[in-house]
């Protein structure tokens, strides 16, 4: 196969006796079936020469490995059989593992998945200062079954591995050091090479222990201790995951290591792993991850050969609202902000505010201090445009109001260099319009931030007609490099997000107004895994950007829209949301919601009001239903979105769901939880409520409605692509 053209396994054999075995897969030494194969054999042959003593295990080009190739995972899923390479790996770590001679990982850059395995079963490990360390592949359910989480539990302990697993998380070479996957730390390659050499000889030597790691049991704690911890950790996971059953199942495997100190550990995590790659859940997980890499490519831009330009620089541009949270963004990547506020006092506030947030990341061990005093000093408070002189980008985050847009606009590009970019936070207005009052119209785009800004994933990159190809590649560059998930829209009333997602609120007041309780529909939709329900999430918000973005969906699609009164008569009585400490729920000192029993006087108001149903007593709706009723909406809306061009890709929508509005990752995004509902269901469901209650959100799109006539999926079928963008 071409994607395996061009991996080998070098073997140098030293004066010294030491063999060194190096992976050659570029660029990330992937763990293919044909290197397998190749290692296996440099092994066997090391293995057998008289002149080698030990061997020492590492991997070309800066990297170790970074494990498995996700692409034979999809093939795997594709046609429903096991996979060569976690056999050929098993083979493989038992030959290591049980050798006459010692084996030692040098390694540097990243050991993740597989990689990190097989670094596991050799006899110690030596690491460059700056590596990482980690499984991602448990984030997507799979377990390879050949003793991973054994091992990390054995060298790591029980209450760390629990942490690891259950967060799938990366760690540096100094956490590994601390946690005991790493023996010792060097500053340089050579060096890493000189003391793995070293290290090995002394274990073939008796200067160092043997360790043999799948025996070792040096961290593993008392049986009654392991139980409470794991205990614990079963709780948690019901708590806060209750739909992630893969989560129980790393439970149960750390479980049986426990209590039978032997290999039944291994037996269980091997029985386990043959299930797992087959699961609805990593099918949804391995099509994220294909989708995220997908929207970054993007048609007549990515592929034009531009490369990304340095933005080192960055002014923000504020009014009070979600400037500082921007600012502080750029801050806590490491980017100068020249942060300009209107007056003094809000410039005041808003270095407060970020002050604040600073704060916030020191006492949850996410900063040192010193690091605080460095982040804080990147940012220059000013009145003025005098330093913006110097910036590579500005984003202007002020109120939604065209006029003052228009004219910061204007103001920038006679100020800024002729290269910087202008760009403008919006979650309502037409970027075109925006930018027209410009004659720099090739270098405006919109940069969506969603609140709070300093948390929230995703970052909208919205482009218009004009908008240069150059200015979105490098917006692209920029978002990955702030942590962001970026992706790239079309202008239009709301761009695809907020557009998308408008009917969650919408048909949640619908269903009150019909006579279902709201703290059901907050339940039942974060029973479903979303992080809130619509009523929770719209305290949170606060209600006005909601009536804002309400009256710009009035405007723009008048007969989708389902008005309520629901949310003025609330403010009425000073009812705001979180920020107020009175909504659909009441807040402590602490900002932990209640439900309020108040809220039901609001609630017969409304539904007077209303009248939606000729009937005045309640419905009779499934928890099923009701998900169906919130959810089939943005489906529907989603297709418009597609269809208008908003995005060029559903699985872009996909990620948009998941890393804005927080839709259950293991569910694929909301395009791919419909197509595994089928279009068919969808469309006849809407056309019964449309009839019931009114067209509203209701009524099906033709595009959605042509796609459930021919059974074709809504999700566009990025997997041609996958190959491709794999080696991107």
């Amino acid at each position: 196969m071409k994607k395996f053209g061009g991996c080998s396994v070098e073997l140098e054999v030293g004066r010294d006796g030491v063999a060194v075995i190096t992976l050659c897969n570029p660029p990330l030494n992937e763990l293919t079936a044909p290197l397998l194969w190749a290692l296996k054999q440099r092994y066997e042959e090391a293995l057998s020469r008289l002149d080698v003593a030990a061997i020492v295990l590492t991997g070309d080009g800066g990297r170790f490995s970074s494990g498995f190739d996700v692409i034979t995972m999809e093939e795997i899923q594709r046609q429903g059989t096991q996979s060569l390479v976690s056999w050929l790996l098993l083979d493989l770590q038992n030959l290591i593992e049980g050798a006459k001679k010692p084996s030692v990982a040098a390694i540097q850059g990243i050991a993740f998945g597989s990689g990190l395995e097989l670094a596991l079963c050799c006899h110690a490990r030596i690491t460059t200062s700056g590596a990482e360390f980690g499984l991602p592949e448990l984030h997507f359910g799979i377990l390879h079954g050949v003793g991973g989480i054994q091992r990390l539990l054995r060298l790591m302990g029980i209450t760390k591995a629990v942490d690891v697993m259950l967060l799938s998380k990366q760690v540096s070479s100094e956490e590994a050091k601390v946690l005991g996957l790493v023996d010792a730390i060097v500053s340089e390659h050579d060096e890493l090479l000189e003391t793995a050499r070293k290290w090995a000889l002394d274990i073939a030597y008796g200067g160092k222990p043997w360790i043999i790691t799948r025996e070792w049991t040096g961290r593993v704690k008392s049986i009654e201790d392991a139980r409470e911890i794991l205990k614990f950790a079963r709780k948690k996971i019901k708590t806060m995951a209750p739909n992630l059953r893969r989560l129980l199942v790393y439970m149960d495997i750390f479980e049986e290591a426990v209590l039978s100190r032997g290999l039944a550990g291994f037996s269980k995590e091997r029985e386990i792993s043959g299930e797992s790659v087959f699961t609805a859940i990593v099918k949804a997980l391995v099509h994220v991850f294909f989708a995220q890499r997908a929207s970054l490519k993007i048609a007549g831009v990515t592929d034009l050969g531009l490369k990304p330009r340095s933005i080192n620089k960055v002014g923000v541009i504020s009014d009070g609202n979600m400037g500082p949270d921007i600012a502080t963004i750029f801050i806590l990547n490491k980017i100068p902000v020249v942060f300009k506020e209107v007056n003094a006092g809000l410039l005041e506030s808003g270095l407060s505010r970020i002050k604040a947030t600073l704060n916030e990341h020191v006492q949850k061990g996410k900063l040192t201090k010193l690091k605080y005093d460095k982040r804080f000093s990147l940012v220059d408070g000013v009145l003025d445009y005098e330093n913006f002189r110097t910036v590579d980008m500005v984003i202007e985050a002020t109120a939604e109001d065209h006029p003052t847009k228009q004219q910061i606009l204007h103001d920038l590009e006679n100020i800024c260099h002729s290269t910087c970019i202008l760009a403008t936070h919006s979650s309502t207005f037409d970027i075109t319009v925006v930018g027209k009052s410009t004659v720099s119209q090739h270098r405006i785009v919109g940069a969506h931030f969603f609140r709070p800004a300093y948390k929230i994933p995703l970052l909208e990159i919205v482009r218009t007609q004009h908008t240069a190809a150059q200015v979105l590649v490098d917006l692209l560059d920029f978002g990955k490099r702030i942590n962001k998930v970026p992706i790239v829209v079309h202008s239009g009333p709301g761009f695809a997000i907020n557009r998308t997602f408008y009917p969650y609120t919408q048909a949640a007041v619908l269903l009150v107004d019909l006579g279902v309780d709201l703290y059901r529909v907050d339940y039942v939709v974060t029973a479903f895994g979303m992080p809130m329900g619509p009523f929770r999430l719209a305290d949170h918000a606060g209600y006005e950007p909601g009536l804002t973005l309400g009256d710009m969906y009035s405007e723009a699609f008048p007969e989708r829209v389902y008005k309520t009164k629901l949310f003025s008569l609330m403010m009425e009585d000073s009812r705001y949301g979180e920020s107020s400490g009175r909504g659909f729920y009441i807040y402590d000192h602490l900002g932990q919601a209640k439900p309020d029993t108040s809220i039901h006087t609001y609630v017969e108001k409304s539904r007077a009001y209303v009248k939606i149903s000729s009937s005045n007593n309640p419905i009779s709706i499934s928890d099923e239903e009701l998900l169906e009723m919130i959810f089939f909406p943005i489906v529907n809306e989603a297709c418009r979105v597609l269809e208008e061009g908003i995005v060029t890709k559903a699985s872009d929508l996909d990620i948009a769901s998941i890393f804005g509005m927080g839709f259950p990752v293991y569910r694929g995004g909301i395009l791919y939880w419909a197509d595994s509902i089928g279009p068919k269901h969808i469309v006849e469901s809407l056309k019964i409520w449309a009839d019931s209650y009114g067209g509203y959100f209701f009524k099906p799109c033709a595009w959605l409605e042509q796609c459930a006539a021919r059974g074709i999926g809504l999700s566009t079928a990025v997997h041609l692509q996958h190959e491709r963008l794999a080696r991107l």
